[in-house]
């Protein structure tokens, strides 16, 4: 292993992965180091969504949109096919109490520039046919994009590597050690030890135990969430479908009701659809606390199943060939975590919830500025460590 490192990043998913991009493209000496395999965790076990419609308005839409255009040219800059497509989005509206609902929502993100508009009954069946006849609308989303995450993550450890970075997997951190003035000194393995001046947290759900080797709280659970995929099939949506309840069940939103079973509100299951370009396709979504328990439950499936039926009756025909379970690194105001923190050369870039792919980007971005002290490209108070403090 290499002895000494400008830089070493912890985690090898997809935040850590564009973060050992970016700094080893401004020439740093960067160590990437993974416990497991690259994308093996989080990046792994997720949908390939680069997407603004369920960010929150203000600050996080801006963000989120910031990062999606840097995707078009990060495409082309990488080697391998991390299977860009723009197509925007959809989402549905199920009745006339949630239109007027979403309309103030639209009325709110068009106000921030975002590209939202709202569909009639006749615009949304002409552009979706296997709608359930009774949908009222929809919200369509015209910037929204996907891509495999998994290629992505692998792109982008092979291209820091090419600037010079050195990447270790099946590599445990065991502690990290400051010097006499409270400043990172080393970072210790279960391989060997690395000094440098400056770690980034980027272990996703796992960076509370990176946090606590320094002392320090970092306020990420993981909240679990299950995907079904079915087999290849006709086009049942031609691209990303979910449900306006999505955002509500994401944000938690107690004073909105869904017309949906107890036991859907209790697993926060709510649709996604993803085409993919295998010509399959994702089912989501649900949204548990459960620790960091990955096992898929048939009461959660079946809750989604029947709701991704609801708005896709065609889908009742059509075979399911697998499913699995991701879990997300959950923070109590749904934004990052992206910062310096009060020990000298310890940053955290964590804390992406189920935005993690489409805010890679950014993330590895401003990390690099921060640690090369040049100015961010947005403002780096709302996703401050501190504000949990």
């Amino acid at each position: 292993m290499a002895k000494t490192a400008d830089v070493v990043v912890i985690g090898g998913g997809v935040v850590g992965s564009a973060i050992a991009y970016f700094l080893s493209r401004v020439k740093l000496k960067v160590t990437l180091i993974e416990k497991g395999c690259a994308a093996g965790g989080t990046s792994g076990k997720c949908d390939g969504n680069v997407a603004v419609y369920d960010a929150l308005p203000g600050y996080g839409c801006q963000m989120n949109k910031m990062s999606q255009d840097m995707f078009p040219a990060m495409a082309e800059e990488l080697e391998d096919d991390i299977e860009w497509t723009r197509k925007g989005s959809v989402v549905l509206i199920e009745n006339e109490a949630e239109m007027a609902i979403a309309q103030a929502h639209c009325r709110e993100m068009v106000a921030y520039g975002m590209p939202f508009k709202i569909m009639d009954r006749k615009e949304v069946h002409e552009d979706e046919p296997n709608l359930a006849d009774d949908i009222v609308g929809g919200m369509e989303v015209a910037c929204d994009g996907s891509l495999n995450p998994m290629a992505l993550c692998n792109g982008l450890i092979k291209g820091a590597r090419k600037f010079g970075a050195t990447v270790f997997s099946c590599t445990a951190v065991t502690g990290i050690s400051l010097g006499a003035n409270g400043k990172v000194e080393k970072i210790l393995t279960n391989k060997d030890d690395i000094a440098t001046e400056n770690v980034v947290n980027a272990a996703g759900v796992w960076s509370p135990e990176i946090g606590e080797m320094v002392g320090l709280d970092i306020p990420v659970k993981p909240r679990q969430g299950q995907l079904i995929v079915g087999e290849r099939s006709l086009a049942v949506a031609k691209r990303k479908i979910s449900e306006f309840g999505y955002i509500m069940a994401k944000f938690e939103k107690l004073d909105y009701r869904r017309n949906v079973t107890p036991e859907m509100e209790k697993y926060g299951v709510a649709l996604v659809f993803e085409p993919t370009a295998a010509l399959n396709f994702l089912i989501g979504s649900s949204r548990q606390f459960v620790g960091m328990d990955t096992a898929c439950d048939l009461a959660v499936l079946r809750g989604m199943a029947q709701r991704a039926i609801r708005f896709f009756p065609v889908l009742k025909d059509i075979k399911i060939i697998r499913t699995y379970a991701g879990l997300r690194p959950y923070t109590p105001d749904h934004m990052p975590i992206i910062s310096d923190t009060r020990i000298p050369g310890f940053y955290i870039a964590t804390g992406h919830e189920g935005n993690g792919i489409g805010l890679s980007l950014i993330t590895g971005q401003l990390i690099t500025q921060m640690i090369c002290q040049s100015a961010p490209d947005i403002s780096l108070e709302p996703l401050r460590f501190d504000r949990f403090n």
